[in-house]
């Protein structure tokens, strides 16, 4: 393998993971969890997510737009309202399962990280 392939190959593999970042920041809000959790359970509006989950309607939307924006949601007009949808259901609930494996693996100890954990001020 030359030089050239390797640091092409680098590139690429930097590329990936900086995309995978992107994907589980879209994840990385509580808020944004219980919206996809929602999802799950097919299409809503903003007015129903709003009621169904106890948040503020700027909050929905500005979490919607987040996952709009990582390709996690879709959204359709109707009307004069948005309805929104999870794009790839099946791959977002293998993925929230495989999350939720391997929080019971680590038991307390990604909560209890002094870095991330529940208890460090975001």
């Amino acid at each position: 393998m030359t030089k050239q392939m390797r640091d092409e190959s680098l590139i690429g593999e930097q590329e990936a993971l900086a995309a995978a970042a992107c994907l589980f920041h879209g994840f990385s809000d509580t808020s944004r969890l219980t919206i996809v959790q929602h999802l799950s359970l097919g299409e809503h509006r903003v007015v129903d997510l709003v009621a169904h989950l106890g948040l503020a309607q700027s909050t929905v939307s500005r979490h919607l737009a987040c996952l709009l924006d990582c390709g996690l949601v879709t959204m359709r007009p109707e009307g004069r309202a948005s309805i929104y949808a999870l794009a790839h259901p099946e791959a977002t609930m293998d993925l929230l399962r495989g999350a939720e494996r391997l929080l019971g693996l680590t038991g307390d100890a990604v909560t209890l990280c002094p870095r991330h954990g529940a208890g460090v001020a975001q």
